[in-house]
């Protein structure tokens, strides 16, 4: 009924004396929907309140809405409360609190999921959801990571993740925050739960601190050896090569990496160089090991030549003759060639050095060894350093004449056909001057000739103007004689007078 009493005050002390259902019918009146929200909760009627909160529409009356019917077990009109709740950036920690103080773990996570589809779903939301994933629902994390790892606050998350041992997951997190040192840390740390190969892969070449790098090569040779040489080949570019060789080296496991030191070998690397000749003379692999110094000449190379010399092997042996002719070491080539009957390859490297003593000692060598077939060939392929009379000297005084007789007919047809060669020359240049002469006389006939057929030279016309004072004449004067004005007179062989035959 109409009345002047102050309903406010009467409905706060009756509220205050614990006499709720009147202080109801008072707020309802007045329509302090705030309290009469509260005054709904002390009377137990949660849905009302919830409505009477819509009305209100305050932060603070949905907050204590929330907060009762949690308590009060009525998770479902909790929700509700919520949901009008998280929007709010500043509350939505509060609210997480509460809810995980009092153990309702799953239900804080129904609230969170339902806050996703909201039109005002802030970073807080998803962020907070994926830290009550890491601590009570680890199975949907991932998902969760990487459906909205836009929307996250990533470095929160990586705390979180941290501290609840989730080491996959915060590997990835590293990842989308281009953390990638501590992403490659945390792989090969926590390798059992973090590793993936193509994963790390793509992570260790974009890592800043380059120590890493060898900390992944010390890490694959002891849990992945297997994998080590694809790792290596996507760091080929980064690494000291000389540094990866001393690692695998110490480790007794230099084997392991002979594929990715056969694809870096182009650079020329002293290390990789010796390592896998190391490993070729291991395996007695004498024709990868000839390739390897005919295109690498980057390591020692005496040095290996005085390792292999006294190999059980011949082709080895073989190949430290071949070492010492590069290195232009030609006597203890041809010895080493000598002592193995390798005289085919002792021939090629005295006729290589171009010393002219070595080969005719070469020669010698085959005649105290009766090696007549052997003396023949070598007057072949040294052709050019040995010296004819040389050569037949040894062949007379040895009884080798016969074998002799091929390099001697070679040299009289070198020889002849260089003398041919000279005379012919001669010829050509006494052929050359003479017809040379011969066109200069022609030049000299052709000029008598013209000479000859030049007509008598007739005095130039008087110039107009001029009278007989200045030239001692008029236009009629005769002609002064041949041989006068300057003019030579006529040559006695000139054109012949005029008259009958």
């Amino acid at each position: 009924m109409p009345n002047v009493a102050n309903l406010p005050n009467v409905g706060d002390r009756l509220y205050d004396e614990a006499l709720y259902e009147a202080a109801k019918i008072i707020f309802a009146f007045i329509s302090n929907w705030a309290k009469l929200a509260c005054t709904l909760v002390k009377l137990k009627q949660f849905q009302g309140a919830v409505d009477a909160a819509r009305k209100a529409n305050s932060s603070k009356t949905w907050k204590e809405v929330c907060f009762a019917c949690v308590d009060a077990e009525e998770f479902r009109l909790a929700q509700i409360c919520g949901l009008n709740i998280i929007v709010q950036v500043d509350d939505l920690e509060e609210v997480s609190e509460y809810y995980q103080n009092r153990g309702c773990f799953n239900e804080l996570i129904s609230l969170m999921e339902s806050g996703l589809g909201l039109e005002r779903a802030h970073m807080g939301i998803f962020t907070e959801l994926g830290v009550l994933y890491a601590r009570y629902r680890y199975e949907k994390l991932m998902e969760h990571i990487k459906l909205f790892s836009t929307r996250l606050n990533i470095p929160k998350l990586i705390r979180a993740c941290d501290e609840q041992q989730h080491w996959k997951e915060l590997t990835y997190l590293y990842i989308q925050y281009d953390e990638f040192d501590n992403a490659a840390t945390t792989v090969m740390n926590h390798s059992p739960e973090a590793w993936d190969h193509m994963q790390f892969k793509d992570i260790v070449v974009k890592v800043a601190n380059v120590e890493l790098y060898y900390k992944a090569v010390h890490f694959y040779l002891q849990e992945h050896p297997e994998l080590i040489n694809d790792v290596l080949n996507v760091l080929a570019l980064r690494v000291d090569h000389t540094r990866v060789v001393d690692i695998m080296r110490k480790a007794g496991h230099l084997r392991l990496v002979k594929p990715y030191m056969v694809a870096v070998q182009s650079n020329n690397v002293s290390a990789v160089n010796e390592a896998l000749n190391e490993i070729y003379v291991e395996e007695e692999d004498y024709d990868r090991l000839r390739e390897s110094i005919d295109f690498h000449d980057n390591f020692d190379q005496i040095g290996l030549a005085q390792k292999i010399e006294k190999h059980e092997l011949l082709e080895m042996r073989r190949v430290a003759a071949y070492i010492y002719k590069k290195a232009g070491r030609w006597k203890q080539s041809i010895a080493l060639s000598k002592k193995d009957n390798l005289y085919k390859d002792a021939m090629e490297t005295a006729s290589q050095s171009g010393d002219r003593e070595l080969a005719e000692e070469l020669l010698v060598y085959f005649i105290d060894q009766g090696k007549k077939e052997c003396f023949a060939s070598c007057l072949f392929v040294c052709y050019d350093l040995i010296r004819a009379d040389v050569a037949l000297e040894l062949a007379w005084m040895n009884n080798m004449i016969d074998f002799a007789f091929p390099y001697l007919l070679q040299f009289i047809r070198e020889y002849t056909g260089k003398v041919d060669e000279l005379i012919k020359d001669k010829i050509e240049s006494l052929n050359v001057e003479k017809a040379k002469e011969n066109e200069e006389k022609d030049i000299i006939k052709q000029q008598n000739m013209y000479a000859q057929l030049l007509p008598l030279a007739l005095p130039a016309p008087p110039m107009p103007g001029m009278g007989s004072a200045g030239m001692g004449g008029g236009f009629n004067a005769p002609p002064p004689p041949m041989g006068g004005m300057g003019m030579p007179p006529m040559p006695p062989f000139g054109m012949p007078p005029m008259g009958s035959y």
